[in-house]
């Protein structure tokens, strides 16, 4: 699965820019407008791997939005704003954010930071959850130390309900996340994939909870 990241500038040309910077960079760009676009963008796609927030933007600011995200995910937070002063560099902090860039910047050192911040992320990518433990770096899933083995779509199935914990996922975004918006099959995938991982997680199984009438959700407590 590629790289998501959500750019969110009420100002159409620096967004632009910013979307065909990332894009030659490779990532998978989506693009908000305002504050509350960001946050139904977020939301519907669930798997965003990094936002790029302008804080000054209609119907909703970038502190509102991010202090909403942050309720239900550590996804990390880069501001983008004309506000140059510490207060409102502190502000941004203190509403979940994880890096800082005042307007003017140049796009390359956006670029830059957006690389580096990711690396970081990629390289703390080990999970533990009641003798679940699935580690990135090495691709191995173990129960309670004994190694599970896993098909590669059942482990992307794993880590998407993992890096979505506690929220409730139709079928329908499980099916798009995870096989992607071009797959022809259909949601019965998700419900035969699903049952085949909670068999290979043993007692484990059971975190991965089935929402009546909706979908799944990796649920810890």
């Amino acid at each position: 699965m590629n790289t998501k990241i959500l750019v969110c500038d009420d100002e159409h040309h620096i967004r632009r820019l910013i979307v065909d910077y990332l894009k030659n960079e490779n990532y998978d760009v989506i693009e908000a407008v305002d504050g509350d676009d960001a946050i139904d963008k977020f939301f519907d796609h669930k798997n965003i791997d990094l936002i790029i927030l302008d804080i000054m933007m209609p119907k909703r600011d970038g502190y509102d939005v991010a202090k909403i995200i942050r309720k239900e995910s550590e996804v990390p937070i880069i501001f983008l704003t004309a506000l140059g002063s510490i207060q409102n560099e502190l502000k941004g902090f203190e509403s979940g954010g994880d890096d800082y860039i005042a307007k003017p910047f140049e796009y390359s050192v956006l670029v830059a930071r957006v690389n580096s911040m990711l690396k970081r992320m990629n390289k703390k990518k080990s999970y533990h959850f009641n003798g679940l433990e699935v580690n990135t770096n090495e691709h191995y899933v173990k129960v309670d130390n004994e190694d599970v083995s896993l098909t590669p779509k059942e482990y992307e199935l794993l880590l998407y309900l993992i890096n979505n914990k506690n929220i409730a996922l139709s079928r329908e975004q499980i099916l798009d996340n995870v096989w992607g918006y071009d797959y022809y099959g259909d949601e019965r995938t998700v419900d035969t994939h699903i049952k085949q991982l909670r068999n290979k997680l043993k007692d484990k199984g059971n975190m991965v909870m089935t929402v009546r009438g909706y979908g799944y959700k990796f649920e810890v407590k």
